[in-house]
């Protein structure tokens, strides 16, 4: 989702900056940990969602900023140009990879639970989930975690001032930008619930309707916002006078927020997951995501196969099997790491993989009825990722979310901050499903600051010679696309290729293998669902942002999933 001149454009596929400040020669490498060199690329990728943010991010490149300056302004200009899907409502997850000492680390900016929380606010009276407080309004809203998160990125790892990385969102936001089609539909799609909420109808309706695309699109409150949190950091979020007004709304609305959850609120870092296969290290989330720890044991499962010699049939057969088995660890397992013992030595352990693997029948699927009883529903498509590597060999995964479109659609008074709608992340009813069709147990039950799981995915792979950064929005599926899009790109697939792939997901309820349109041919199709599959054909999902470097070549490459009907591809 970008913006070309005329407006139209919702996705970037490439952008690629060099210069003079960039440019130079890369030094003779050395051996590192894990056998990546130490080189660097002397020009720098971003792929993200939108065509002002990559621009953003390219502008603080050009400052002199790095990679991890660069998704500070990319991040906080998503939250004005898309709100639709990503905001400092909400809270992100990154995987950041920093050349200098080949040091990898994990940003947990994901939502917390106010103190308040009450499990009986989200439950019916015949015991069934309570969609409408889970997913609208303040009650439907964590604790954001992306402000706290983006101060701590640039303080700790950026090179510039937070006020230099968060000027093009402050500008962007206070002077305007065009609205595109996506955002409009948006916000056409939740105008019901947005009527809800004064403050909602405020900034996204315009004389009750949603904006007319190429109208121009100003956000004042959220630049102040903005300019609080450059100033301030931290204090200007969480305390002081925005702090007052996000409680002040939320209170006044029915939710629980206090300013003391606010002021408590802390951005973590974490010991990311590594996983090694066939030669390449993938460094991805931990909890409080799922995604790092069922992608690990799906690639460990996978490792006794050898899928290059494989066709089509037997390859997506057990690459289901493997979603199938992990999925299932995911929704009995996984919490929060501060509230939750998780048994993660046994869960990403390759003899619990070859013990999973052992129960893989070489032609037929393996019914879920077979493994622990649940039931689920569809999942659903949001989120937004964003990829950069910078001159340096700096790198940066970052996924963003406000969870559901356009978030809880609740816009707290005077701050022009959107709010999440994550609460329904947590397993508000033990085994009942969430929005996404993904199941929990106690493991992630809700309790007072604590983080609900997600399925985020940000990764890094790197082989002798490649490396990529990629992930993806999509809900549940986001962990499925980022292990496919893993696979091909050891398979030795361009960025451009891993973004386009057709794809297919399985989460272990409902027992159906998703298969987007055109997938598989009708003969691979009839093979499947002769082995026991049920295929259920889905139009096309997700927003796969991939960055990679050919080591040998230097050659950095960018792109955005094809999908988007106005992607633009640039180089410079």
């Amino acid at each position: 989702m970008s913006f070309s001149p005329n407006w139209q454009v919702l996705s970037l596929s490439l952008l690629l900056v060099g210069g003079t400040a960039l440019a130079e020669a890369p030094p003779k490498t050395t051996p590192a940990a894990n056998h990546v060199a130490r080189q660097r690329p002397g020009h720098a990728a971003i792929a993200s969602a939108n065509f002002h943010a990559t621009e953003a991010g390219l502008e603080v490149l050009a400052k002199g900023g790095n990679a991890f300056d660069a998704a500070v302004a990319v991040a906080a200009t998503l939250s004005v140009v898309e709100p639709e899907s990503s905001g400092i409502g909400g809270g992100f997850m990154a995987v950041l990879h920093r050349a200098k000492d080949n040091h990898d680390v994990f940003i947990d900016a994901r939502e917390t639970a106010p103190a308040a929380v009450d499990s009986k606010d989200y439950v019916n009276a015949d015991g069934s989930p309570n969609r409408d407080t889970a997913l609208k309004g303040p009650l439907s809203a964590g604790i954001p975690g992306e402000p706290a998160g983006l101060v701590l990125i640039a303080r700790r790892y950026g090179r510039l001032s937070l006020q230099q990385s968060l000027a093009p969102a402050i500008r962007i936001a206070r002077d305007g930008f065009k609205v595109d089609a996506r955002l409009h539909g948006a916000i056409a799609g939740e105008q019901k619930d947005l009527q809800r909420w004064p403050a909602s109808a405020a900034k996204y309706l315009q004389d009750g309707k949603p904006p007319a695309e190429d109208s121009l699109w100003r956000d004042p409150d959220q630049a102040r916002t903005l300019e609080s949190i450059a100033a301030h950091g931290n204090d200007g979020f969480y305390r002081g006078e925005t702090a007052d007004k996000l409680v002040a709304a939320v209170k006044a609305a029915g939710g629980n927020w206090t300013l003391a959850d606010l002021a408590s609120y802390k951005a973590m870092e974490r010991t990311p997951i590594s996983v090694d296969y066939r030669g390449y290290r993938i460094v991805t989330a931990p909890p409080p995501s799922s995604g790092g720890v069922a992608i690990a044991e799906i690639l460990n499962i996978l490792s006794g196969f050898d899928l290059s010699k494989m066709g089509q049939v037997q390859r997506v057969h057990f690459i289901v099997e493997a979603m199938r088995r992990a999925f299932r660890d995911h929704n009995d397992y996984l919490g929060d790491p501060d509230f939750v013992k998780m048994p993660l030595d046994m869960l990403l352990s390759p003899f619990y993989a070859d013990g999973l693997r052992q129960g893989i029948l070489p032609d037929k699927a393996t019914p879920s009825s077979m493994l622990p009883r649940a039931e689920a529903h569809e999942p659903g498509m949001h989120t937004t990722h964003f990829s950069i590597i910078d001159a340096d060999g700096n790198m940066a995964a970052v996924t963003s979310t406000v969870n559901y479109t356009m978030g809880s659609t609740f816009v707290a008074a005077g701050t022009g901050v959107l709010l999440n709608d994550e609460m329904d992340d947590f397993a508000l009813v033990p085994n009942k499903p969430n929005v996404y069709g993904l199941l929990g147990s106690v493991a992630n039950a809700p309790a007072a600051g604590k983080r609900m799981l997600s399925s985020m995915s940000p990764s890094i792979v790197i082989g002798a010679d490649r490396t990529a950064v990629i992930g993806s929005p999509g809900g549940s599926t986001i962990i499925t696309q980022v292990l496919e899009g893993i696979l091909h790109f050891i398979d030795g697939e361009s960025a451009q290729q891993i973004a386009a792939h057709k794809r297919f997901h399985h989460q272990y309820m409902p027992d159906e293998v998703m298969v987007e349109d055109g997938t598989f041919d009708p003969a691979t199709s009839a093979a499947l669902t002769k082995m026991g599959y049920t295929l259920k054909q889905h139009e096309s999902w997700g927003f796969m942002n991939v960055v990679t470097w050919d080591r040998k070549t230097n050659k950095l490459d960018a792109a955005s999933d094809p999908r988007r009907p106005s992607g633009l591809g640039k180089v410079q």
